[in-house]
């Protein structure tokens, strides 16, 4: 579904990530940890187009996207979860989640979004702004659904969540692909959330893969020692 060879990416004359490979396949969560300042925003930044590609290339489903520009990848299936979220605050829970469908063919919510996430069904009138982090963070991930994508890329999902709606997420993400069978890469600094949804984890380190394991074969205390500043 997503495949990554190569990819080079700078800002102006610094280069943040250097030759990063990897490759996600149908029905797949994997699991991009490392501290802050490694790569991993950067990672999902050039994968999305937001920031250009200085060499490499990024295949979704058979087609090349390197050079696309960010509406032309969504297009081609990629769907994206910001770090932050970056809901619209003025805007119900319902609007918020049709922005997504601007290029949909049906406009209408399915509703097994809401099914996935039944909170956002009882406050779809109420304002983004207004709901807590958990609750803007699933409602993030129903609007990036609503474009029906192949490669779903969320950038630190858990962060400044509280630990119960952290599980409801995982959850959530574990039921979304096996309904889809879609690929899932999370960029992530918690390891247990990785754990409960990942089937391989790679760490980044300066922005390079340094180190990858199956869920089943993960040494945890080797990872943390990754994280730890």
């Amino acid at each position: 579904m997503l495949k990554v060879n190569d990819m080079f990416v700078a800002y102006g004359q610094s280069e943040a990530l250097h030759g990063i490979s990897f490759e996600g396949r149908k029905n797949e969560t994997i699991a991009i940890m490392g501290r802050n300042g490694m790569g991993k925003t950067t990672l999902f930044k050039g994968l999305m187009g937001v920031l250009p590609l200085k060499s490499g290339q990024i295949e979704v489903a058979g087609k090349d996207v390197s050079r696309d520009a960010s509406y032309q990848r969504v297009a081609k299936g990629i769907a994206y979860v910001p770090q932050g979220r970056m809901i619209f605050p003025t805007l119900t829970v319902e609007e918020n989640i049709q922005t997504g469908l601007e290029n949909a063919k049906v406009k209408r919510i399915p509703d097994e979004i809401y099914a996935l996430f039944p909170v956002l069904w009882d406050m779809r009138r109420r304002k983004g702004g207004n709901l807590s982090g958990g609750q803007q963070q699933q409602l993030a991930i129903a609007r990036a659904l609503v474009t029906d994508p192949k490669v779903l890329l969320l950038d630190e999902p858990t962060e400044g969540i509280q630990p119960s709606i952290i599980k409801d997420i995982a959850k959530a993400l574990n039921e979304i692909r096996k309904l889809r069978e879609i690929t899932i890469v999370v960029s992530e600094q918690v390891l247990s959330f990785a754990m409960d949804v990942a089937d391989r984890l790679f760490v980044i380190e300066g922005g390079r893969l340094v180190h990858e394991t199956l869920r089943s074969q993960t040494d945890e205390a080797h990872i943390k020692s990754y994280l730890s500043v």
